[in-house]
């Protein structure tokens, strides 16, 4: 079964950093590597935002205008896991963030950065921004 696990959030201040990784495991077809992978998050009582997404060979990238300059999306595919670099984070960068993959290759990049593009989804790991 395919599976999708996030890791590395925590408690950081403003203006720190954030490494979040995300291991996908158990994708179907002969090619495992070819999926887009995304990153999203939720601050309580706010919509879910799409803030970055990633080709399968991570030679395309595209960042929501909120994060760009300060986050980056990189993957390792010999690893199976994409990782997100949070810089300069600002207590609105708080929430739970999710990592989603699409394998039918759909998310092209007008579209990677909605959620209704992913059928796989994590459980979420929490980043809080606070003094």
């Amino acid at each position: 079964q395919l599976q999708v696990v996030e890791s590395g959030g925590g408690l950081v201040q403003p203006g720190g950093s954030l490494r979040l990784a995300c291991a996908v495991s158990g994708v179907p077809g002969f090619n495992s590597d070819y999926y887009v992978v995304t990153w999203f998050r939720q601050a309580p009582g706010k919509e879910r935002e799409g803030i970055s997404c990633i080709s399968s060979t991570g030679g395309s990238t595209r960042y929501a205008d909120s994060v760009n300059g300060r986050f980056t999306i990189s993957r390792d595919n010999a690893k199976g896991t994409v990782y997100l670099q949070l810089n300069a984070l600002k207590p609105e960068d708080a929430g739970v963030y999710y990592c989603a993959v699409d394998i039918y290759l759909t998310a092209v990049p007008e579209m990677c950065l909605d959620p209704k593009e992913y059928d796989y989804w994590g459980q979420g790991t929490q980043v809080t921004v606070s003094s």
